[in-house]
């Protein structure tokens, strides 16, 4: 129940942004720290699986969730066991303080600014569902959930790996920003009605059905333009791998495309976002990677 919390299907919001950072860092170098690499992924794996469970006990202890919300057994531990929510909390808790633990090993060698980030990212990870107004109960848990672990997490991982505090890294990974973006927009669409009767003020629920789809298929639609544009500009040597991307993801895309977003197809709709998510993610990341020269690996 424990791995059920920390919920594997969603780790794709964090392991894609460490492995873009990766990416970049070979792009720029040439090389790459295999064992920081890895432990900067077990840390993000860690962090989400900490605003996982952390979502789940608030959602649960404040009776947002219930079983009439179309979701799998495994992704309702509180509503289908019978666990001490309190239990919940401290797997919550116990997520982020190893997380931090580990983060040690990163500042020995790379300084304090990977923990200056971590930290925003911290405060983030609580707020998001934690406090009388979570932040995933206003129309900007799409924009924040994108921007800290599709902008943060590069920005720390590409820090450590190279040395470099770029803001550059920020135009590098909106690609990434948007796409788990979507992936609460998905979430929040096909759950507008339940939504609105616990209160929430998420951006489907503002701007209503008809209006929310629209929007969704305009962002789709960025999404793609973006990786274009950015691949064209600053990595053209990765734009071999355009076709291949475009090929793998169109199925994908048509099928999420073609989802009505609503609660009956809420399970498919998280499944075909998370799985577009990871092609155009793992693409992306070949774009790039592509585009550098000499490539070494080392310990």
């Amino acid at each position: 129940m424990a791995v059920q919390l920390a919920a594997p299907h969603t780790w794709p919001a964090s392991v894609l942004p460490v492995l873009v950072a990766c990416a970049l860092t070979l792009a720029h170098t040439g090389q790459l720290a295999v064992l920081d690499a890895i432990l900067l992924l077990v840390i993000c794996v860690l962090m989400q699986s900490s605003v996982n469970t952390f979502n789940d006990y608030y959602d649960y202890v404040k009776g947002s969730d219930s079983t009439n919300d179309n979701v799998e057994t495994s992704d309702a531990v509180l509503v289908y066991n019978n666990v001490n929510p309190r239990e919940a909390l401290i797997l919550a808790i116990g997520f982020l303080a190893t997380a931090f633990a580990l983060g040690l090993v990163i500042i020995v060698h790379a300084g304090f600014m990977p923990l200056f980030i971590a930290l925003v990212g911290a405060l983030f990870v609580v707020a998001y569902s934690a406090g009388k107004t979570p932040i995933s109960y206003l129309p900007i848990g799409e924009l924040v959930s994108g921007v800290v672990m599709g902008g943060l997490i590069p920005l720390a991982c590409y820090q450590v790996l190279t040395g470099w505090l770029s803001p550059w890294v920020f135009v590098w990974t909106v690609p990434e920003i948007i796409g788990i973006g979507l992936i609460m927009f998905t979430n929040n669409q096909c759950d507008i009605e339940k939504d609105q009767l616990a209160g929430r003020h998420t951006m489907p629920v503002c701007l209503g059905r008809a209006k929310a789809r629209k929007l969704y298929s305009a962002v789709l639609i960025t999404w793609l333009v973006c990786i274009v544009v950015i691949v064209f500009f600053f990595f053209p040597r990765g734009a071999i791998v355009l076709p291949f991307l475009f090929a793998a993801a169109y199925p994908l895309l048509k099928a999420l495309y073609a989802n009505p977003l609503e609660p009956r197809t809420r399970i498919g709709a998280m499944a075909q976002v998370c799985s577009v998510n990871v092609v155009l993610g793992s693409f992306y990341a070949l774009c790039i990677v592509t585009s550098g020269y000499a490539l070494t690996f080392s310990l």
